[in-house]
């Protein structure tokens, strides 16, 4: 791999949580639908670990952010599956002749507990970004209490990934 096709990206995002479960919105995370009795506020299904890793793939191309590429003012968006918006990003991604090498995901929310989920969110991600188990990594975390996610109002997530280049 040539260094100096290597691009790195960082995205983040963070949702707050619906004050009542919807239904027809359940709590997905990493492509992933949670039983817990949770949803997020969002224009698309609200999975903030995908829309993290979009951000984090765009950026890494130099091509701006999830909100430039899938407006929340377009109603063609509305309740949108995150997964779709990865594979238009993916395109993206492979149009500029690039591939992933490997993402570094870290959710930082009170609620749910993610442990018993992480083993089929890798196993999601990894399918959706068609890459060795290996090469994702996702670890959870909490603020201890502090702040809006502290108090269990939302969840956030940040993802770094690392691209190289054919060319």
């Amino acid at each position: 791999m040539n260094p100096n096709n290597m691009r790195i990206g960082h995205g983040y995002d963070v949702h707050r949580f619906d004050t009542e479960h919807r239904e027809e919105k359940p709590l997905t995370l990493a492509g992933v639908v949670l039983a817990d009795k949770m949803s997020l506020l969002a224009h698309s299904d609200g999975d903030v670990i995908l829309h993290a890793v979009c951000d984090a793939i765009l950026g890494a191309l130099g091509e701006g952010d999830i909100g430039q590429h899938f407006p929340d003012t377009d109603a063609k968006f509305a309740g949108a599956a995150s997964g779709d918006l990865l594979q238009q990003v993916l395109i993206i991604m492979d149009a500029r002749e690039h591939y992933i090498v490997n993402i570094d995901i870290t959710v930082i929310a009170e609620v749910p507990k993610l442990t018993p989920h992480r083993v089929n969110m890798i196993s999601s991600l990894a399918n959706l970004l068609e890459l060795p188990e290996q090469r994702v990594n996702l670890k959870a975390t909490t603020t201890e209490g502090l702040g809006a996610i502290g108090r269990k109002e939302g969840i956030a997530c940040a993802a770094v990934v690392l691209l190289g280049g054919h060319a």
